[in-house]
C-alpha cells in the first residue's frame, strides 16, 4: 500500500495564510482561536488528530486546550512536563518532531490512556511561539503511516509561528476578564467584612462568593475553637447534609490542622486517592476531586482554614492560590473583629453589672443597715438561691427601693 502524504498548491497555500491571517486579526477569546487553528490546521494537513497544548503560567507544565476529536473531559486535566514526551521535547527545545511511522514507539514518546490518538503512526509536533519562545505545541497526528514533506512541515511550522501572537493575545484577554470578575468578587467580599453583618452571614456570604469566583463546587470555612484543639465547619455553601455534618478535625493530626499549623497551603490533585485526608468516601459520594486549602492569617496568628473542591480533576495555579489567600486573610480579619467586638461587648456589660451592683449594695445598706460586706453577701446569698444573676437581684432591689422612695 502506498505511503499518503500532505500535499497542496501553491492556491490552497495562499488560502491557508490568508485563514491564518484572518485568526491572528480577529478578537476571538481564548477558545475560540484555539479551536479556529485546529480546523484550520485539520483540513490543510487532512489530520486524523490535532492538539494544542499550552503552557501554564508558571511555565512548568503543558495542558491539553484544544482537539479536534471529542475530548470535553480531558481538555485542561491532561498535563506534560516539560520535556515530557514528543510534546515536551517540542516544547523544550523549540523544535518541530517528524515522524511518519511507528510514533509510540520513540523513546522519547509518553502515552496518555484517555488518548487513543496514542497509538497513531504518524505524529508531528510544532512548537507555537510568541517572541522567540515556546508558548505551546500543535500536534498532528494521523492513524496510518504518513509522510511529512518538507514544504508541509515548515508551513506548519510558520502557521504555529504565526498564530503564537494571536493565541497570547486571547490568553491575556481572557486573564484579564477572568481578573476584572475576580476583582468584582472580592469588592463583593471586602464590603461583606465591613458591614454589620453577624459573622455567621458573613462567613457564609464569603464562601458563596469564593465558589462562585473560582469556580469551586464546594467551600467551606473552619475556625480553630478557643482552646486551639480542633477546627470545625462554621460555614459553606455545599447543601450536603453529610458535609456540613463532618466531625471537627484535629489540629495535631489532620491535613486541615498542617495548613493552620505550617500556614502554608496545601493543593491535592486527587482528594479521593489521599491518604492523610480523612474524609475520602464522603469525597467519592460528594464527586469532589481536586482540593485548595489556605490559612487563615490575621496580625501573624493563624485561626482558621478556608478550603475549596473541584469537581473534576483541577491544576490550581498561583494566581488562584493567591486569590484564595487574600479571601482567607479577609475572613480572618472579620473573625478577629467579630473577636474583639464580643470581648469590647463583654467587658461593658461587665462594668455596667458592677455599677449596677454598687448601687443595690448602697439601697440594701440603707433600707436594711446592713454594712457594705453584709449587702454584697445578700446579693450573692440571693442570687444563689433564685439561680438569678446578681444583675437580676441587684434590678430587683434597686426597683423595690425605687417604689419605697429611697434615695441611691
Amino acid at each position: 500500500m502506498a505511503v499518503k502524504k500532505t500535499t497542496f498548491s501553491a492556491a490552497d497555500e495562499l488560502k491557508v495564510l490568508r485563514k491564518v491571517v484572518d485568526i491572528t486579526t480577529s478578537e476571538l477569546e481564548l477558545d475560540g482561536v484555539l479551536h479556529e487553528i485546529v480546523r484550520t490546521v485539520a483540513d490543510m494537513a487532512r489530520a486524523d488528530s490535532v492538539f494544542i497544548y499550552l503552557f501554564d503560567e508558571d511555565k512548568k507544565h503543558l495542558i491539553l486546550r484544544a482537539s479536534k476529536t471529542a475530548h470535553t473531559k480531558e481538555l485542561g486535566h491532561v498535563l506534560l512536563k516539560v520535556g515530557e514526551g514528543l510534546t515536551g521535547w517540542a516544547a523544550k527545545n523549540n523544535k518541530p518532531v517528524v515522524i511518519h511511522e511507528n510514533a509510540y514507539k520513540d523513546p522519547r514518546f509518553k502515552a496518555f490512556a484517555v488518548l487513543p490518538e496514542d497509538q497513531y503512526e504518524a505524529f508531528l509536533a510544532l512548537p507555537v511561539v510568541y517572541q522567540g519562545k515556546a508558548i505551546g505545541v500543535i500536534n498532528v497526528q494521523h492513524k496510518h503511516v504518513h509522510e511529512y514533506p518538507l514544504n508541509v512541515v515548515n508551513l506548519l511550522a510558520i502557521i504555529a509561528r504565526q498564530v503564537g501572537g494571536a493565541i497570547e493575545h486571547a490568553r491575556l484577554y481572557s486573564e484579564t476578564h477572568a481578573k476584572a470578575i475576580q476583582f468584582d468578587a472580592l469588592v463583593r467580599v471586602s464590603q461583606t467584612i465591613t458591614s454589620e453583618k453577624y459573622l455567621d452571614e458573613i462567613l457564609s456570604l464569603i464562601v458563596v462568593v469564593t465558589a462562585e469566583m473560582l469556580n469551586s463546587k464546594i467551600c467551606s470555612i473552619m475556625l480553630l475553637d478557643a482552646k486551639g484543639v480542633e477546627l470545625s465547619i462554621k460555614a459553606t455553601q455545599s447543601l450536603s447534609d453529610d458535609y456540613k455534618r463532618k466531625p471537627n478535625l484535629r489540629v495535631d493530626s489532620s491535613m486541615m490542622g498542617e495548613v493552620l499549623r505550617s500556614r502554608k497551603a496545601i493543593v491535592v490533585d486527587d482528594v479521593r486517592r489521599e491518604k492523610r485526608y480523612f474524609y475520602r468516601e464522603m469525597a467519592i459520594k460528594e464527586g469532589l476531586t481536586s482540593m485548595l486549602a489556605v490559612p487563615m492569617v490575621v496580625r501573624d496568628k493563624a485561626v482558621g482554614v478556608i478550603n475549596i473542591y473541584t469537581k473534576e480533576p483541577h491544576l490550581f495555579t498561583q494566581n488562584e492560590i493567591g486569590i484564595l489567600q487574600m479571601v482567607a486573610n479577609q475572613a480572618a480579619v472579620a473573625v478577629e473583629n467579630t473577636k474583639l467586638m464580643e470581648e469590647a461587648l463583654k467587658a461593658k456589660e461587665a462594668l455596667e453589672t458592677r455599677k449596677l451592683i454598687e448601687r443595690a449594695k448602697g439601697a440594701l445598706m440603707k433600707m436594711q443597715n446592713l454594712s457594705e460586706d453584709a449587702a454584697y453577701r445578700l446579693i450573692h446569698k440571693k442570687s444563689m438561691d433564685t439561680c438569678k444573676t446578681m444583675k437580676d437581684i441587684s434590678e430587683s432591689i434597686l426597683l423595690l427601693a425605687d417604689i419605697q422612695g429611697s434615695k441611691i
